[in-house]
C-alpha cells in the first residue's frame, strides 16, 4: 500500500487482548530485515498474478524468511506501508507492514494467510480517506472501508497471530489483504472511478522499479 500524500523473521509477542505486539522494537525490526533483504521491482496492474488469488504459504523456514526481508526491502525502496508478496511477483499468501496508525503509533509486522474478521454492525465505522497503491503507481483516490479491522494469520514461523489495527493501519490491513486474495482497491470503485485512477496512473512516472506487462 502506497503512503497517503532479533530473529531473522521478526517474530512479535501477544499483547494484552490477545493481539500481537507489533509496536514494540518496531523501528529496529524493520531495520533488520531491510538490511537482509534485497528490494524487487514491483508488478504492476494488469500483471496476472495480482488479479489471482495467491497460494496458501505451508512452509516456514529460510526461503519464506528470505522473502519477508526482500518484501521489507521492496516497501522501503518504494516508500510503502504495506507490501503483498504478489506484488514482487510470488504468489504466496504473505504480505508486510510498517504503517503508522492515526494516533501516530508505528506498526511492524508480517501476516501469514490473513482472513479479515466479519465486523459487528456497530464497529463498522465507515472511513472515505484517499487510498493508494504501489502496484497502480502515482495514482490515488478515496475508498470507503472501516475504520477498524482484525486480521488473523500466522507469522513467519507458524504461529498463529491477531492483528488489530485502526484508522489508517486498518486500511492497510485491508488493503494487502484484499491484494493476497487477488484484489486491487481500484477493484472496488466504480467504473469512472477507476478510469481516472488508470489516467493518473498513466500521466505519472514511479518513483521505483517496475516490472512491465507483457503486451
Amino acid at each position: 500500500m502506497a503512503q497517503q500524500q532479533e530473529t531473522r523473521a521478526g517474530s512479535a509477542d501477544v499483547a494484552e487482548g490477545g493481539f500481537v505486539d507489533d509496536v514494540t522494537d518496531a523501528a529496529a525490526r524493520e531495520e533488520a530485515h531491510t538490511a537482509r533483504g534485497t528490494a524487487r521491482p514491483l508488478t504492476v496492474v494488469g500483471n496476472p498474478v495480482l488479479h489471482r488469488e495467491c497460494a496458501e504459504v505451508t512452509e516456514f523456514g529460510d526461503e519464506l524468511a528470505a522473502l519477508v526481508d526482500d518484501m521489507f526491502a521492496s516497501q522501503r525502496a518504494a516508500e510503502g506501508v504495506g507490501i503483498a508478496a504478489n506484488q514482487i511477483g510470488v504468489d504466496a499468501k504473505v504480505f508486510v507492514y510498517d504503517c503508522y496508525d492515526d494516533e501516530g503509533v508505528r506498526h511492524v509486522g508480517v501476516v501469514c494467510n490473513p482472513v479479515l474478521d466479519e465486523l459487528p454492525a456497530e464497529r463498522r465505522v465507515l472511513d472515505d480517506g484517499n487510498e493508494g497503491c504501489l502496484s497502480v503507481p502515482g495514482a490515488y483516490h478515496p475508498l470507503a472501508r472501516p475504520d477498524y479491522a482484525v486480521v488473523r494469520g500466522q507469522d513467519a514461523q507458524g504461529k498463529s497471530i491477531t492483528v488489530e489495527g485502526t484508522g489508517y493501519f486498518a486500511r492497510c490491513l485491508q488493503h494487502e489483504t484484499d491484494h493476497l486474495h487477488g484484489y486491487l482497491y481500484i477493484d472496488r470503485l466504480s467504473k469512472r472511478e477507476r478510469k481516472d485512477v488508470l489516467r493518473q496512473m498513466a500521466e505519472s512516472t514511479p518513483r521505483y522499479e517496475t516490472v512491465p506487462n507483457d503486451a
